[in-house]
């Protein structure tokens, strides 16, 4: 099967929308391959505008991994805005991919990686530009599988009609048996059709096919059991862990955007996994165990990134960055080696317990210096117990203090309203520590000019988390809350005129925690929100919270369950959830007790430098916690000399063969 470009058509409707740049592709090491040459073609889609989805370091590394092979073809697609998808539908242009703007309804495979359920509506979209049946019974073999992954595909029950297959964990090495499965089953002439590759990825125990599992329910709406309708699928479905990072150092050719995007850096991510134990924190949860990228992989990431993309600025990613057990050695390492440069290096949020000055210099040596961002996450010491967020205030004050003397001159906090247990006094205690804060910034540095930002966000409960089983905050009680919180902070107008508050009512997440702890009978409120204008409702300009309440009205009228019941209603130890058939490794009898813990307010420690709590993961997914310090450091083996990309501002990328924008060419790309 050959396809074509589409630009030609698409070429037409872009000086009538916003930002035509994102539709245009041949960015910076990205790659163009011959159609006719691979046997395996995947479209990778980030279900969201392109300024959020090409910086995305997931799907850029499994974009480069997949081109890595000779006889596989990956191309990227991205959410289109109102505008455009208006104008496509009128000139009948399907959703196509920005490398050589094919149609992703010629791939094989479509890959979706949902970072927040609040994407579902986006994919829906590019499902219905692709031409594609929006449910999976509605396929064929001429439609592509739609793959499902990312954090929030680890329950994926509410999208589970319009999802083919679903990896749970890390993809590189999924992706490519996913690959090795299709090619040999294409080479066979597709012997059982679409029916028979689904079995085949299902029986791995790797991949869940949600069409091959039944779901019963009880009278009351509590789901009676989840079981396998065929005999080659197992009853559980486990999650991938790549283990040695070391091996997959990619990106290894980021893509440098067209458009402005959300990270103008080149990022490397030092470590996966965390083991701080916050409740509330799926990704923490989800990732274990953790395992960290040596010191001289992560040298050899930034060198190969920087050469590559001509960026200025590197981003040292992990769930918690400060952890790794060698980042004095990292950051000190990187500093020395780019001195005198432009390149500057950036941790995301510290934690409070792991911030020092001297770490916090060697970040901005080379770089200007920026605001600190901390976590505290809860307002009160009590609260804090409750989430297992260990830090103290006494702990958070000698740490800005410290900050604000060595002459930093901003912080942000961030924190959550709606947590379980969570009053009003607990939530106004932000506001105290705000102005603590201040106080203590303008007493360490003898300045007014001091800055304290305090951004909040509403609490979901996620799956495979302690929190799973708590009720969600109403959004009218967060929103009331966070009215108070304001009016406490403006009180005294000496400190307040020096603290920013940034957050977003309760409605959005109140939408986002229907579809995090949903099941199948949310498919219809989806696809009816879609259906009557839902898209990006991530976006405020965008998301209608009415829409979706309306949708769960007429949808789930005939049904005994309704919003509340999937949102606000405390679930039972014994209760089946949605997701209990796919197996992140984390023990749900552990899950339980940690659950039983924090409703006690006791604290739980970090298993990475304590004894092992059982959390279940270690020994299910046959794994280990991979951990420093190994006492190597970073040698400058690589001197930043003249004619250096890092060093020279005139950089200009090496020379590559130019294609066309949407040109299928038969020659490679870099891979």
């Amino acid at each position: 099967m050959s396809t074509r470009s589409v630009f030609p058509e698409l070429e037409q409707l872009l000086p009538r929308v916003s930002k035509p740049v994102q539709y245009v592709g041949g960015e910076l090491n990205s790659t163009t391959k011959d159609w006719e040459a691979t046997e395996v073609r995947w479209a990778l889609m980030y279900p969201d505008a392109y300024e959020v989805g090409l910086p995305n370091q997931g799907l850029m590394i499994l974009y480069e991994i997949l081109n890595e092979r000779e006889d596989v073809l990956a191309e990227r697609t991205y959410s289109v805005w109102p505008d455009l998808e208006a104008l496509m539908r009128e000139h009948g242009v399907p959703q196509f991919t920005v490398d050589a703007h094919r149609p992703v309804g010629d791939f094989d495979l479509l890959g979706v990686s949902f970072a927040t359920e609040l994407g579902y509506t986006n994919l829906l979209t590019a499902l219905d530009l692709g031409r594609i049946p929006l449910r999976s019974d509605g396929r064929t073999e001429e439609h592509p599988v739609v793959v499902g992954g990312g954090h929030a595909a680890f329950n994926p029950e509410p999208i589970a009609d319009f999802l083919d297959a679903v990896v749970l964990g890390d993809g590189e090495e999924a992706v490519l048996e996913i690959t090795d499965i299709t090619r040999d089953w294409k080479r066979e002439g597709a012997p059982g059709g679409r029916d028979e590759l689904l079995l085949r990825l299902a029986e791995s125990g790797g991949v869940y096919v949600p069409r091959f599992y039944d779901v019963e329910y009880h009278e009351d709406g509590r789901i009676r059991r989840v079981v396998p309708n065929r005999d080659r699928v197992p009853f559980r479905v486990f999650k991938r862990t790549t283990m040695d990072l070391d091996q997959w150092p990619y990106p290894k050719q980021p893509l440098v955007p067209l458009a402005e995007s959300v990270h103008e850096r080149m990022s490397v991510e030092i470590f996966r996994g965390c083991t701080r134990g916050c409740r509330f924190c799926q990704a923490g949860m989800i990732t274990r165990p953790v395992r960290e990228r040596s010191v001289e992989g992560i040298g050899e990431m930034v060198r190969v990134g920087l050469e590559r993309t001509g960026f200025e600025e590197v981003g040292l990613l992990s769930l918690s960055s400060a952890d790794h057990s060698e980042i004095a050695e990292i950051t000190k390492g990187l500093a020395d080696r780019y001195e005198g440069t432009n390149t500057g290096l950036s941790l995301p949020s510290t934690r409070v317990d792991a911030f020092n000055v001297d770490l916090a210099n060697e970040l901005a040596r080379n770089g200007r210096r920026s605001g600190l961002t901390f976590a505290p996450e809860g307002g009160s010491e009590r609260i804090r117990r409750v989430i297992n967020k260990m830090v103290s205030e006494e702990d958070l004050i000698r740490t800005v203090t410290t900050a604000y003397a060595n002459g930093w001159r901003q912080v942000k906090l961030y924190f959550m309203c709606g947590l379980p247990t969570e009053t009003d006094e607990d939530v106004l205690q932000i506001a105290r520590m705000a102005k603590e804060v201040v106080r203590a910034g303008r007493e360490a540095s003898g300045r007014r000019d001091i800055r304290c930002t305090i951004s909040i966000g509403g609490f979901v409960p996620k799956p495979h988390t302690p929190f799973q089983w708590a009720a969600q905050c109403a959004p009218e009680v967060v929103d009331g809350r966070l009215r108070r919180l304001r009016a406490e902070v403006n009180g005294d107008r000496s400190l307040g005129r020096s603290i920013g508050m940034r957050y977003h009512d309760g409605r959005p997440s109140h939408i986002e925690g229907l579809l995090s702890r949903g099941d199948r009978r949310l498919g219809p409120v989806v696809e009816r929100v879609w259906r009557d204008g839902g898209r990006f409702d991530g976006w405020s300009e965008h998301f209608s919270y009415q829409r979706w309440v309306d949708a769960c009205a007429t949808e789930l009228a005939s049904t005994p369950v309704d919003l509340d019941w999937y949102t606000t209603r405390e679930r039972e130890e014994h209760e089946v959830l949605p997701w209990d058939h796919l197996d992140s490794g984390l023990e749900k009898e552990w899950l339980w007790a940690d659950w039983q813990d924090a409703l006690d307010e006791r604290e739980q420690d970090d298993c990475r430098w304590t004894p092992c709590f059982d959390c279940g993961v270690c020994p299910t997914m046959g794994t280990d916690i991979e951990i420093g310090p190994t006492g190597r450091t970073l040698l400058p083996i690589t001197p930043v000399g003249t004619g250096s990309p890092v060093r020279n501002p005139a950089f200009s990328p090496p020379d590559r063969a130019v294609t066309t924008p949407g040109a299928a060419t038969g020659d490679r790309g870099p891979a």
